[in-house]
């Protein structure tokens, strides 16, 4: 039974309506006109609507279903629509409203240590990253007078790139080669090693099989540091729109670290896949086909892209993001349409060979077709002090290599010249993860030129290299001194030679079978 107060609580009729009268006169009614379009026809992750005439190119779309979409293309009367979710549940003559905004993904610290989609959804069990903005996952590069000299090195910590092929911060280097030839490794060598860096990773894997995307993952977990790294992973399994945007999402997100005067690293695997991908949704759109049956703004899909890679310039915080995308070749073609157009694009290519590969010489690269267009302009000064003639040594050594295999050569300078290129390939073969600093690169190339590995097998200067790779995890990377920014001059120089005739005479004495080897090298040149 209530009480006397709770009866008197109760409104009476009238105050109730005098209550929503006011209540009423109070909402400020306007007329509001909502665009709703219709599908017209669905297939193959790609919907066809009509009734939206304000829509934008890159404006995300919702569906009835909850399936979201982004505007591919635009037709007089209607518009395609890439899904990004599965279209299933996608039937001719749901309802589809635009939501105004453009495909964005979120940025920030959080997501440092995660793996996500290109949406910026977790894929690694765990809760979606806070991230503290989120930008455009298209988005305009840097103007000229915006970017700087790219002139500071990225270590791989791999001999052969390092030494050969140097690569700036703000660089953009092609990491190209056939299938199963080693291409995604060396990418992932090259992200490890900035474990003694200032540089945050992404890896970006557009159509990749889901185990070789763990694979990476693991790798990096394992060797490197995961918790400065983002993955932005769409598989071979996920939607061709999610594939498509992938490497847009990654370079926003590496561009929030490099807008505020941080270094970033970003590898794509691979760029191949991409454009076919853009060739599909390209010919289900009925864009007009071109050669081999991609669109006409295939050169302009990935120039857009590479060119957010840069260094800017100190007025903008000296940030830079470097790009290593990753092409697929099909048998050495490196003159194919794709191949070409990124070659063109980049600031130099990193060519793998699958003849050099079988030979488990590895890295397999091509030291003749691979090229930096930076150059030496990123390498630390005592690096480019030692390593100036290798490439044409080992050039020469590759030449007279072949023509030995005709017969023997009597010139013992010649067979000078062919046994200082075996070591040189000795040192050039690196395992994987076994890393080297920038000082120990310098005083191997040092050893090299003062004859330090003249006489012994090359497999003693393997175990050299390696001895030194070991000490790598203890000791950093040893890039801050000062002697590297500049040439080395004689104290120096005989200083680090000595340091490798050290450990060449302590491989002679701990491994018995490399005194065999050089007695049988000498009895060798002295016939």
């Amino acid at each position: 039974m209530a009480t006397s107060a709770e009866r008197d609580d109760v409104p009476t009729p009238d105050a109730w309506l005098a209550r929503k009268r006011d209540a009423l006169a109070r909402v400020e009614l306007e007329p509001r006109a909502t665009s709703i379009g219709r599908v017209e026809q669905i297939a193959d992750g790609i919907a066809f609507v009509s009734g939206l005439p304000d829509v934008a190119l890159d404006e995300v779309v919702e569906l009835e279903c909850g399936v979201r979409g982004f505007i591919h293309s635009l037709d007089a009367a209607s518009a395609s629509v890439v899904l990004l979710d599965s279209g299933e549940t996608v039937r001719a003559g749901m309802r589809v409203a635009g939501t105004g905004r453009v495909l964005d993904v979120p940025v920030g610290d959080a997501m440092l240590g995660r793996v996500v989609d290109p949406l910026g959804r977790p894929l690694d069990g765990g809760e979606a990253p806070e991230a503290a903005s989120r930008l455009p996952v298209e988005r305009a590069a840097p103007a000229i007078i915006e970017r700087d000299f790219v002139s500071e090195p990225l270590q791989t910590g791999v001999l052969v790139v390092d030494a050969l092929f140097a690569i700036g911060r703000g660089q953009r280097e092609l990491i190209i080669g056939d299938r199963a030839t080693g291409k995604t490794s060396l990418a992932v060598e090259a992200i490890v090693n900035q474990k003694h860096s200032d540089v945050i990773c992404v890896y970006v894997a557009v159509a990749q099989r889901a185990t070789a995307a763990q694979r990476v993952i693991d790798a990096v977990r394992e060797q490197g540091a995961f918790e400065r790294c983002i993955f932005v992973v769409a598989s071979a399994a996920a939607p061709p729109g999610l594939q498509w945007i992938a490497p847009f999402t990654g370079f926003s997100i590496a561009e929030f670290f490099r807008d505020r005067g941080q270094h970033a690293l970003i590898v794509i695997d691979d760029l191949s896949k991409h454009a076919a991908t853009h060739r599909e949704l390209a010919l289900l759109t009925r864009e007009p086909p071109g050669r081999e049956a991609y669109p006409g703004d295939i050169f302009y899909l990935h120039a857009r892209l590479l060119e957010r890679a840069a260094k800017l310039s100190p007025a903008l915080g000296s940030g830079s993001l470097t790009a290593l995308p990753i092409a697929e070749t099909d048998a050495g073609n490196l003159s194919a349409y794709i191949p070409t157009n990124l070659i063109s694009i980049t600031d130099g290519q990193i060519v793998l060979d699958a003849a050099l590969f079988a030979a488990n010489q590895r890295p397999a690269v091509d030291v003749g077709l691979s090229v930096s267009r930076v150059g030496g302009k990123a390498q630390y000064a005592a690096l480019r002090d030692v390593a100036g003639r290798l490439r044409l040594d080992y050039a020469q050594f590759l030449e007279l290599e072949m023509f030995s295999r005709f017969g023997g050569l009597a010139d013992a300078r010649v067979n000078a010249q062919i046994e200082r290129g075996k070591r040189i390939r000795a040192l050039m073969t690196q395992p994987r993860f076994n890393s080297l600093r920038v000082a120990d690169q310098i005083a191997l190339l040092a050893a090299l030129a003062a004859g330090v590995f003249d006489g012994v097998a090359p497999d003693v200067t393997a175990w050299v290299r390696d001895k030194l790779s070991a000490a790598n995890d203890a000791h950093g990377d040893g890039s801050t001194a000062v002697w590297l920014r500049n040439a080395l001059d004689e104290t120096v120089r005989d200083s680090l030679s000595g340091r490798i005739r050290v450990l060449v005479e302590r491989a002679m004495h701990e491994r018995p079978d490399a005194k065999q080897q050089e007695r049988r090298l000498d009895e060798q040149q002295t016939w």
